[in-house]
């Protein structure tokens, strides 16, 4: 942070490819049927958050986020490996029903959302406070980002638990036991170690009380939070599984499922302009440089069998040319030291 501080321009750059990190993996997390890329792109999503916040040289709230974020992040990985490893699926239209057949994963799930958004106070609900607190006066659309990141990331946390564990039961999970006390112990510690991340933050946290911010602003982070709660319980669970009838929501669908079309963009630039460039010098290396050496290659080889033509096996002609080459050699060395043309 001190080296960034030192450039505007970095600054702002940071802060630019923090937001967009911020607001499109939230986004794009909302359309993944694929339960670890929805959380995947959620990740993406709270380190954009970290990078505004040290762009915007803020770095305990930095510091709290990774904190706060990881732990919580954490938990959620592990009630989604356990369902990946007693289902053997990943696809979201393929679960549900898990709430009464894993209760501890569903409760582990639960925690570890919670602490990720601004609903419960529990860690990722003071960090969001924190920053709205700090960046509300001088950088209001930072805060936004930080409210607008809660909502969605709510959304997306309540849409997959719905998917989930609610619903009818489905073929996959209609046989779906508990995982056993090899990941079911770690699994509820880390549920425990989530529940006091307020304790352990007030303890590192340097600022006088952990929630140093206004009623207000607490408000603002809870509203944003249950809001996003409650857009992600009234999405009907089938369009999951199905495409919209209206075109605009189709495109927009495609738009977020198929991550802003990044792949595309790139293969069409990125990796066509490296295509055409190695094309391009391949064909210069087999047109100009390997047509060069195999000229001079063949050049030799046609000289030898020139040269090949002359040898008459006649010793005496051997003779003649070395004394030949004697004198030629001999001459030209007396016309270079001769007086006039040393002079």
């Amino acid at each position: 942070m001190p080296l960034l501080s030192l450039s505007p321009l970095a600054i702002n750059v940071l802060l630019v490819v923090g937001t967009i990190s911020a607001l499109a993996g939230a986004l794009v997390a909302l359309a993944q049927v694929d339960l670890k890329r929805t959380f995947s792109y959620s990740t993406t999503s709270y380190l954009g958050l970290v990078f505004v916040a040290i762009a915007l040289q803020q770095p305990g709230l930095a510091v709290l986020l990774l904190l706060a974020h990881g732990l919580a992040k954490a938990l959620l990985f592990m009630s989604v490996g356990s369902i990946i490893t007693t289902t053997n699926c990943q696809d979201l239209t393929e679960l549900g029903g898990l709430g009464t057949r894993m209760p501890a994963t569903c409760m582990a799930y639960l925690v570890g959302g919670a602490g990720l958004v601004g609903v419960l106070p529990l860690g990722c609900f003071w960090c969001f406070g924190l920053g709205v607190e700090a960046l509300w006066s001088d950088r209001p659309l930072a805060a936004a980002v930080l409210l607008f990141t809660n909502l969605l990331t709510a959304v997306n946390l309540t849409r997959v638990y719905r998917s989930v564990f609610l619903g009818p039961v489905l073929p996959k999970t209609r046989r779906a036991p508990e995982v056993n006390w090899l990941m079911a112990l770690p699994m509820v510690s880390l549920t425990v170690l989530v529940l006091l991340t307020p304790l352990l933050m007030q303890r590192i946290d340097p600022v006088p009380g952990i929630g140093s911010f206004s009623p207000a602003v607490a408000a603002a982070v809870l509203a944003s939070g249950l809001s996003g709660v409650g857009i992600g319980w009234a999405i009907p669970l089938e369009t999951f599984g199905s495409r919209p009838i209206q075109r605009p929501l189709c495109r927009i669908q495609d738009l977020l499922a198929f991550d802003f079309y990044t792949e595309r963009i790139y293969r069409a630039t990125i990796v066509a302009l490296v295509a055409g460039l190695a094309g391009w010098v391949n064909g210069f290396d087999r047109r100009v440089v390997n047509g060069l050496v195999n000229g001079i290659g063949n050049l030799s080889l046609q000289s030898a069998d020139n040269l090949k033509l002359s040898v008459s096996g006649q010793t005496q002609s051997y003779v003649l040319t070395v004394v030949l080459a004697i004198v030629v050699l001999l001459v030209g060395l007396s016309w270079l030291l001769a007086p006039g043309v040393v002079g």
